[in-house]
């Protein structure tokens, strides 16, 4: 199996806090591919920057004039090898991390995960979508050692 390479662009100095972006991403990418049975590898850029920046991409590419914590930006199929673009706003966040008394780190790998499997077609729109794409979101963190970010026990 083949996992996605990241290529990650640090737009934002506030991301700093985040200890080795590259290799968070990277294990994100790999975990959400082996959930997902993505094995052609591929590439994936992310960009990390702020929430006035994630509220331009979303009014212009989702006509929703807010921030947002991740947005998926899926490659051209003429796009051999790249697998799309995923940005994520740091002020968003932290706060979604911090409100939802979630370790950053495991918050962001988390929300790299989401992001991927847009990227790869999958989506939330209808519940029974949300059911699967939310399952592959839980086994890839459980991978990570991490806790099912949609459980509601305390």
């Amino acid at each position: 199996m083949s996992a996605p390479s990241v290529d990650i662009r640090i737009e934002d100095e506030a991301w700093s806090v985040l200890a080795e972006p590259e290799a968070l991403a990277a294990c994100a990418l790999e975990v959400g591919a082996a959930e997902a049975g993505h094995t052609t590898g591929g590439e994936v850029a992310i960009l990390l920057t702020s929430d006035g920046v994630m509220q331009a991409l979303n009014r212009d590419w989702r006509g929703k004039d807010k921030p947002t914590d991740v947005l998926s930006f899926p490659a051209d199929a003429m796009d051999h090898g790249f697998l799309g673009d995923l940005a994520l706003g740091y002020g968003i966040c932290a706060r979604d991390a911090e409100s939802l008394g979630r370790d950053f780190g495991a918050h962001i790998a988390h929300l790299v995960i989401h992001g991927f499997l847009h990227l790869l077609g999958h989506d939330h729109e209808t519940e029974a979508d949300a059911t699967v794409m939310e399952g592959l979101e839980t086994k890839a963190l459980a991978r990570l050692g991490l806790p099912d970010p949609y459980s509601t026990a305390i």
